[in-house]
């Protein structure tokens, strides 16, 4: 029994680290798309054209929130940033939308602390967090 109680505690301990989610390499991100699901902890308000962010063999990362955006993505630790980012400029109608083209923009740029558990990927650069589920079919 001595010896079970501390297998336990560690067994615990452990979980609970793979819970909060890692820092993955390139090659977790190689070749992967999600999904956006929430921002700053709230479900998007516009389903109509799903906000998505994909990583390329070679972590150029494209994606869209309104509007389309790429550039060469670096990770450094935990920190995602994209170099010379590129992307198109409509105005869109939903608000939020707009509003998350600025964030991901913002984000990418200047760097986002990037964690990734199961299929769930999360980018946090100062207030805010974006946490995207991975596509279907494109799992690791």
């Amino acid at each position: 029994m001595k010896k079970v109680i501390p297998a336990l505690l560690a067994m615990m301990a452990l979980a609970g680290c793979a819970q909060e989610g890692s820092a993955p390499g390139a090659a977790q991100l190689a070749d992967q798309s999600f999904v956006l699901k929430t921002f700053n902890g709230k479900p998007l308000t516009d389903n109509s054209r799903p906000a998505s962010l994909h990583f390329s063999n070679t972590l150029q990362v494209s994606g869209n929130m309104c509007n389309r955006f790429t550039g060469q993505g670096s990770l450094s630790g935990n920190t995602l940033t994209v170099a010379g980012m590129a992307g198109t400029k409509m105005l869109c109608v939903d608000a939020q939308m707009n509003q998350l083209d600025n964030v991901i923009g913002k984000m990418l740029t200047q760097g986002a602390a990037v964690t990734l558990t199961a299929d769930t990927l999360t980018l946090k650069a100062n207030d805010d967090t974006l946490v995207y589920q991975r596509m279907a079919g494109t799992g690791k």
